[in-house]
């Protein structure tokens, strides 16, 4: 007697305003915190929403992507260290330490002929061509290493609310222009038919 064959169910993806919340949410609570309550308050606050994003999406989908994984372990840890040592240093390095490695990340992947980038992005891309793959990561690389580079400089430069509109409002729109300015390779290199159909 045959076993009945058993097809996997696919994971439930977050609609789009749930994935928004998922990414953006802890980073307008660490606003709104600094706000209110200054950056040791903004810090703890931001651990915590960070670890309600992870939960969330644990619940919802039954996995937790790996850049917020990563950069839940980076909060929790930094964050922890800035609470315990009342020292704002730990904190504002962050934003250093992920674009390095995130670049460091694609940087290898490209090195390797493995643009990491898909491995991401394939689901809401799945016609981009090799090339424009790699052309991507190598661009989002390049940017991840001036956004670490612009951290540094503001981290040092600006008062700490200055600093913080940096890093919520300015990061933000440069992520989204630049995005945005990706278009034509994503045009250019994107396949008229399905390569894997």
């Amino acid at each position: 007697m045959r076993k009945p064959t058993v097809t996997p169910t696919a994971r439930p993806a977050l609609s789009t305003p749930l994935k928004l919340a998922v990414d953006f949410g802890p980073l307008l609570v660490f606003f709104a915190a600094n706000k209110f309550g200054g950056l040791f308050a903004a810090t703890a606050a931001f651990m915590v929403a960070t670890l309600v994003a992870m939960a969330f999406s644990w619940v919802r989908t039954r996995r937790i992507p790996p850049m917020l994984i990563l950069t839940g372990v980076i909060v929790l840890v930094l964050g922890g260290l800035t609470l315990w040592l009342q020292d704002e240093t730990f904190i504002k390095v962050k934003p250093t330490l992920i674009y390095v490695m995130f670049a460091s990340i694609l940087g290898f992947g490209l090195a390797t002929r493995r643009p990491y980038l898909k491995l991401v992005l394939h689901d809401a891309m799945p016609r981009l061509d090799d090339r424009g793959w790699v052309k991507l990561t190598r661009n989002w690389a390049g940017f991840f290493l001036v956004l670490a580079l612009s951290n540094e400089v503001a981290r040092r430069m600006l008062t700490t609310d200055q600093w913080v509109n940096f890093k919520v409002w300015g990061v933000t729109l440069a992520t989204v222009v630049f995005a945005l300015v990706q278009a034509p390779i994503i045009s250019k290199h994107t396949l008229e038919t399905d390569p894997d159909a």
